[in-house]
C-alpha cells in the first residue's frame, strides 16, 4: 500500500484556477490501495493494475468472413465463369484434412479455418450466393479480388500487442477482449474503500419523521451512488450533528477502515461547521479555495490513522449542488487517482448556446442545462434548466449536463458557441 507525501494537497495562495488544480493532482496523487488477482467473470468496473499483452493473435489462423467456397485466387478466370471441383468441406472447428491442391475449391463456413497448401493456401473465399454447386463441380462468377471475404491470422489483434494498459477500467467490452486470450483472472487494483460521512443538526435520515426546521439527507445518498457508479466500497457513517466532539470520533472511526474519507457540509467558517477543526486535530487540512461555481469551497487535507496511514480527506459543500459538482470535478478524479485508476480529462462537447448569461470574471462557471434541438448545421442546442443557485437540486435532475463558461467569459449571448460537458462524462 503506497503512502502518501505530507504535502500531498499543499496548495497555497488565492483562488486556484480548475485546470492548475487538476493538473496538480495529476502529479502528486498515487495510488493507496494493494492489488490482487480477479477472476476475469467479478472484473467489470475493476481497475488494471498492470499492463496486459496479449499473448496469442486474434484471430489464431487464417478464416472465412462468409459461408462460400475457398479457392486460389489465380485459378479463377477475370471474364468468364469458372468450373472447380468441390474436395471438401469445411466448418467452424473442424479443419481440412489436410492442404487444398491448386485448381480445387473448398466449401468452407463463416469462421471456419482456411485450410494451408501451396504458398499458404487458398487465399480468396467466394459467397455461396455468387456460385452454383452442381455434381460436386462449383461454378464460380468473375469479377472478385484476390484476398476477398479472408480474415487473416492476427487481424484484430497480434501477439505482444498491449491489449489494456494499467490503471485501465474493464468494460464489458474489455472482459471479451481479455477472454480472447484465454485468460482466467487479472490483476488488479483493490477496490478503494471510502467513509463517507454527512454533517448537520438539521439533516435527517430518509424514512424517519421529519421535525419542523429539518431536512432529509439528500447528499450522502447521492454521494454514495456517486461513488459505487466508480466501484468503490462505501463505508456509510451517517449523519453526524454539529458537535466537535462527535464529528471527531466518527472521523477517528473513518481513518481506520478507509483508504480516503468524503463528508458533506461543515466545510465552512461558522461557528456550527467543525470538521476543519476536527480535521487539523488529527492531521491536516489545506482549504482548497477554487474559482469555480458553484463549489467553493472544497476542503482537501489528510488525517493520521492508527497505523500510521495518512488518509486522504475530501470535504464538499453542504448544498447539494455545490457537493455534486465539486465531486463530479474534484472528488472523483482526486479518488480514481487514488484507485489506480488513469484520470482523463472528461469530454466536452461543442454545443449553441440557446440562453444569454452573465458571469463574473476570473472565475469557472458551471450552468445546468439541457439539449433541446439541434441546429441546422447539426450542432446541438443547449437550454439553461431550473433556477440558479446552489440548493436547487431539480435543476440537476432536469439537465443533462453543464455549459461550461470559462474563467474569461463574463457574457454569453444567445446563438454563441459553447462548451458543453454531458453529466455522463462525469459518472463512473
Amino acid at each position: 500500500m503506497a503512502q502518501l507525501s505530507d504535502d500531498c494537497f499543499a496548495f497555497d495562495g488565492p483562488l486556484l484556477p480548475l485546470d492548475d488544480a487538476l493538473a496538480q493532482l495529476a502529479e502528486r496523487v498515487r495510488p493507496v490501495v494493494g492489488e490482487a488477482a480477479v477472476s476475469l467473470t467479478d472484473a467489470v468496473g475493476r481497475v488494471l493494475a498492470r499492463d496486459i499483452a496479449a499473448a496469442q493473435n486474434v484471430p489464431p489462423y487464417r478464416n472465412s468472413a462468409v459461408d462460400g467456397y475457398a479457392v486460389y485466387f489465380d485459378d479463377l478466370s477475370t471474364d468468364q465463369p469458372t468450373d472447380l471441383p468441390v474436395i471438401g468441406r469445411v466448418a467452424a472447428g473442424h479443419p481440412l484434412d489436410g492442404p487444398a491442391p491448386r485448381g480445387k475449391a473448398v466449401r468452407i463456413f463463416t469462421g471456419a479455418p482456411v485450410p494451408d497448401g501451396e504458398n499458404g493456401g487458398p487465399d480468396t473465399v467466394m459467397m455461396q450466393e455468387d456460385c452454383v454447386e452442381r455434381a460436386g463441380i462449383v461454378t464460380l462468377q468473375p469479377g472478385i479480388k484476390c484476398g476477398a471475404n479472408l480474415r487473416d491470422a492476427g487481424e484484430d489483434v497480434a501477439a505482444g500487442d498491449i491489449l489494456l494498459k494499467a490503471g485501465h477500467r474493464l468494460t464489458p467490452a474489455d472482459i471479451g477482449l481479455l477472454a480472447t486470450q484465454g485468460l482466467l483472472t487479472v490483476q488488479c487494483f483493490a477496490r478503494l474503500r471510502v467513509a463517507l460521512l454527512s454533517t448537520g443538526d438539521e439533516i435527517v435520515e430518509p424514512g424517519q419523521p421529519l421535525p419542523p426546521g429539518r431536512l432529509y439527507d439528500s447528499n450522502r445518498l447521492m454521494l454514495r451512488a456517486l461513488l459505487s457508479s466508480m466501484g468503490g466500497e462505501v463505508m456509510d457513517l451517517g449523519i453526524q450533528q454539529d458537535d466537535r466532539a462527535g464529528i471527531t470520533d466518527a472521523l477517528e472511526r473513518a481513518v481506520a477502515g478507509a483508504d480516503a474519507v468524503v463528508t458533506s457540509g461543515g466545510m465552512s467558517m461558522g461557528e456550527e461547521d467543525h470538521i476543519k477543526a476536527a480535521i487539523e486535530a488529527q492531521g491536516r487540512v489545506d482549504f482548497w479555495r477554487l474559482a469555480i461555481k458553484p463549489g467553493r469551497p472544497v476542503g482537501l487535507g489528510q488525517v493520521s490513522a492508527g497505523d500510521g496511514r495518512s488518509v486522504p480527506i475530501v470535504g464538499l459543500p453542504g448544498n447539494p449542488v455545490a457537493a455534486f459538482t465539486t465531486f463530479a470535478l474534484v472528488g472523483r478524479p482526486l479518488l480514481q487517482g487514488l484507485a489506480g485508476q488513469a484520470v482523463r480529462a472528461p469530454h466536452r462537447m461543442r454545443a449553441v448556446a440557446g440562453f444569454d448569461y452573465k458571469k463574473k470574471r476570473d472565475r469557472r462557471e458551471f450552468v445546468r442545462a439541457r439539449i433541446s434541438g439541434y441546429d441546422d448545421a447539426g450542432m446541438p442546442i443547449v437550454e439553461k434548466f431550473g433556477r440558479s443557485g446552489a440548493a436547487i437540486l431539480t435543476s440537476l435532475v432536469g439537465a443533462d449536463g453543464f455549459v461550461e463558461l470559462g474563467e474569461d467569459v463574463e457574457r454569453l449571448e444567445k446563438g454563441q458557441s459553447v462548451a458543453y460537458l454531458p453529466f455522463s462524462e462525469l459518472m463512473g
